[in-house]
């Protein structure tokens, strides 16, 4: 895998690849390539490869939901095939594994955690450099946060051997009867009421979910579901109405509605993928975010990633 073909829009049928082996340069081509990927895919008018992109992006985002809109983006052009990815260091010391002799890195973006100047935000070594004038405590005194991202090389398990890895705790909710469950438990820690209704007391209409009002007695938005026998049909319509509780219960504008449905059935999509389910809805059509700005896109991108991020974290811990 030293060289992996690039999944970019305007590269689909191309031989060119996406490698980022300069050191000197790494920062700026990894963020000028997820600058490229997100404008290209606002720009493209052909509406079947736009949803094909966006696609292949849900497809890791499933696999990958405590990695950023970015990293996932970054681990898609790179390694479109990863299934599981950790630093050289982690597989070593972690799991017994060990990355093959050449192998190329998957390269991301990782936090740099480090004192941080509560004036300006920056390390000490940044700080120095900037015109902020706090001086009321010493550079050893300040607390420790966030203060930039630095890339850092990963592997995919298939780039190493070694110790086979214990089961994984997600495949535990393959089952969609479980999953059911596991979601509805999993309300009170989203600030969600839920509920199924039967058939012949849905008066919904031909919707199969919605999330409309708020509790009387918790203020949460209240998501109901029509009751049906396929029950993986049952989880998936209630991760599209918790997302919708989550993104856009507050938001009153309706000419913005088709939008919220992809945000929604994106997000569906992640989380069902992500427990074992196989969603029937797997076209993404974003003619409703035609002439978006490449910005207001990569936002709806970030959305979509750490909604779905909490969505699978909560379920994961009942």
């Amino acid at each position: 895998m030293s060289t992996i073909q690039s999944n970019l829009p305007d590269q689909e049928h191309s031989q060119q690849t996406t490698t980022f082996d300069d050191s000197d340069s790494r920062a700026d081509d990894m963020r000028d390539r997820l600058n490229g990927w997100v404008e290209d895919l606002a720009d493209l008018t052909d509406e079947a490869q736009a949803s094909e992109q966006f696609q292949r992006w849900l497809d890791v985002q499933s696999k990958f939901h405590d990695y950023s809109a970015r990293n996932t983006l970054l681990i898609k052009m790179q390694c479109p095939e990863a299934t599981r990815v950790a630093g050289y260091n982690t597989w070593k010391n972690e799991f017994d594994r060990y990355v093959q002799e050449g192998e190329s890195a998957i390269w991301i973006w990782a936090p740099i955690i480090t004192n941080k100047c509560p004036g300006c935000g920056n390390s000490p070594s940044y700080h120095e450099n900037t015109d902020c004038e706090y001086d009321e405590t010493d550079p050893d005194e300040w607390s420790r946060g966030l203060v930039g991202f630095r890339p850092a090389s990963v592997f995919d398990i298939s780039q190493t051997e070694g110790k086979p890895l214990p089961e994984l705790e997600t495949e535990t909710y393959g089952d969609p009867a479980g999953l059911v469950e596991d979601l509805l438990a999993a309300t009170d820690e989203i600030g969600i009421d839920a509920q199924l209704v039967d058939s012949d007391e849905w008066d919904h209409g031909a919707a199969k979910g919605v999330c409309s009002r708020r509790s009387v007695t918790t203020t949460n938005p209240v998501v109901e579901v029509k009751h049906q026998d396929n029950r993986a049909a049952v989880a998936s319509v209630l991760i599209h109405e918790f997302a919708h509780a989550q993104l856009h219960f507050d938001v009153g504008d309706d000419t913005v509605r088709d939008k919220r449905e992809v945000e929604a059935e994106a997000v569906a999509y992640i989380v069902s993928r992500h427990f074992g389910l196989d969603p029937d809805n797997s076209a993404f059509y974003l003619a409703a975010w035609d002439g978006e700005a490449a910005e207001t896109l990569r936002n709806r991108l970030d959305r979509i990633s750490s909604t779905a991020a909490d969505l699978i974290d909560a379920v994961g811990e009942n």
